[in-house]
Parts: C-alpha cells; structure tokens; sequence
C-alpha cells in the first residue's frame, strides 16, 4: 500500500506533468481526479491510475467522499476558490500551482487556513530546486558568496496559450502567471522587496481575439536591504522555445544562470577570479513533489510553502499595479 492516498483537482497540461511523476513513485497512489470536464477526468484517470481512481466533476464531492493525504491542485488562476481552505478543514496537505490567486486577500485567507490546520503545502515555484540554484542559495545563506545585491532576469516565449490564459481578467497576465517564476527566484535570492515600478503593454496580440494580457514588460525593483533588480519579458520571441536566464550579482560572487540547471559561477573575491560550470538535468518538478512528501513524513518544512507563496503573489500584483497605473507601488 502506497504512503499517500493522492488527489488531483484539474486536469489540465500541468497536472499531466505532475501525475507523470506520481505515477512513477512508488509511495503514492492516485485514488481520486476531479476536472469540470467529466470526459477529461475520465481519460487522465485511465492514463495515470489505470482506471482506478475515482472520477469527479466537484471537488466538493471529492474532499466529502474520499479520505485523502495530499492533494495536488491544478486550476488556472481564476479558477480558484475555496479548495485550499476545503482540504486545510480536512487535514489535507496541498501541493497548489502559481499563482496561488489573482488577489492578495485571497492568498491571505490561503495561508490562514493552512497554518491554522497545521498541514504542509508546497506552491509550485519549481525553479528554486534547480541543481544550480541549490548550490547558490546555500553560499549566500552561509554567507560565502557576500551580501547580494543586483540582479537581472529575462523570460521569453512565443506561443498563444490557452484561451483563458489570453484574458488577462482570468490569468492576470503575462507578468502574474508566466513570468512570476522569474521574480520569485530573484526574491528567493535578495529577500523581500520594497518597492516595484514596471512599463507593460500588448503590442504584438492585437490583432488576436480576446488577448488581453500583456505581451511586453519590464520593471525595476527594489529590495528592503538596498539591492536592486530588473526583470523583462515578453511573448513574442521565438515561437515554440522558453527562456527564463538570469544573472546573479554577490559580493564574492557572480552567476550567470541559463536556468535553474545550468549557470556558470565566478568567484570574484579571489585573486584570481575562479569561475565553474554547474550542467544540471535535474527533474525539477520531480524535486518540489518529493519535498513535499519527505515534509509531510518528517514534520518538517517545506521550501515553498503557501506563505512564501503569497509573497510572491504580492510582488507580481505590485509589478502588474505599477504597469497599469505607471506609478511606483510601495510594498
């Protein structure tokens, strides 16, 4: 018998990556998928529980009938409701894709309710377990690398996504749904920001039906303990390839990361500068899921629990407020 009894809310492209890696570990079992749409509940359970699972179109239904460990929600923004604070009642520990809501009040009651039911949870900002990444958190923890202080990130697609995803009153943008992995792991690295101002428009999408979201950014932001960063993105580079790089800047330490996988370190506080390759293949999804999971056996933290997400929620709405407003938003 597996050690977690597994549900999944939505059924989507994200939960077919997720279920792939629950599917290979021997320690959970899917026994219950939820999705709106019963014909694609009913094929994701044939192809990731072998039928088995039980089938819903509520996921109210699901938490009521079903004894489960761990849940994985995988909603599109607007989407979200109530299922977070459901499972919390329960006892249900909540793996929850970003963003956690397209509201700060909302992210707010999200952590309220997992704190006061003392379950764990792990938002899917899966960047921050990059084999590179690890490594770089840890010299700045420790304090090898110095006091950082700058940093650049650049995010690039090209691709129309899902209808939803167009309209920015149901994804929150570019900036809110997409690019957010870029400035939490800039926030992972520097700390907790101070202020944010952003430039933001739809150039490129005009002529699209119903897009609505931003297709350019940039924003400048900065952090309680003076360090600065820029972040720019856009969706109309090359079509068919992603890009989320970004550039570190330490006292003692410089990096140059092409992901969360890959990047190139020069340590700048010695003579002379020494510089290594970190070439990573890590499954990095795989990573945040076993996180959670060895949470939950030990009783101990996970890395990105609900509040970090909502901290991270409060940093994009800022940045997306600013590109709206063209004001400068204090945080």
């Amino acid at each position: 018998m597996a050690d977690f009894r597994v549900g999944l809310l939505g059924c989507g492209g994200i939960a077919n990556a997720h279920a792939k890696n629950l599917q290979a570990l021997e320690s959970t079992d899917i026994v219950a998928v939820c999705d709106v749409a019963a014909e694609r509940a009913a094929d994701f359970n044939q192809r990731y529980a072998d039928g088995k699972a039980i089938v819903y179109s509520d996921f109210t239904h699901m938490f009521d009938k079903e004894k489960l460990d761990v849940v994985w929600i995988c909603l599109p923004p607007f989407a979200h409701s109530n299922e977070v604070e459901l499972a919390a009642e329960r006892g249900v520990h909540v793996f929850i894709e970003k963003p956690i809501a397209l509201d700060i009040e909302t992210g707010r009651r999200m952590v309220q309710a997992v704190e006061k039911a003392g379950i764990k949870s792990q938002v899917g900002f899966m960047s921050r377990f990059g084999e590179a990444v690890e490594p770089v958190k840890e010299m700045i923890d420790n304090g090898q690398a110095g006091a950082p202080g700058w940093a650049l990130g650049v995010y690039r697609c090209n691709a129309l996504h899902a209808p939803w995803w167009r309209d920015k009153s149901k994804s929150g943008g570019q900036v809110l749904e997409q690019i957010i992995h870029t400035y939490d792991i800039i926030r992972y690295f520097l700390g907790d920001p101070a202020s944010a101002f952003c430039f933001m428009d739809n150039l490129f999408h005009q002529d699209v039906e119903n897009y609505t979201a931003e297709d350019v950014s940039a924003a400048s932001l900065k952090f309680k303990n003076g360090a600065v960063a820029s972040v720019a993105g856009t969706n109309a580079a090359i079509p068919g390839r992603w890009q989320n790089s970004f550039s570190l800047v330490c006292r003692n330490l410089t990096v140059e990361f092409a992901d969360a996988n890959h990047a190139t370190l020069h340590y700048t506080g010695e003579d002379p500068v020494r510089s290594e390759t970190i070439e990573g293949d890590k499954n990095l999804m795989l990573a945040e899921t076993t996180d959670l999971l060895n949470a939950i056996q030990s009783n101990g933290t996970t890395r990105t629990s609900m509040s970090e997400g909502a901290k991270t929620l409060e940093l994009v709405l800022a940045v997306s407020q600013s590109g709206e407003t063209g004001q400068v938003v204090q945080l």
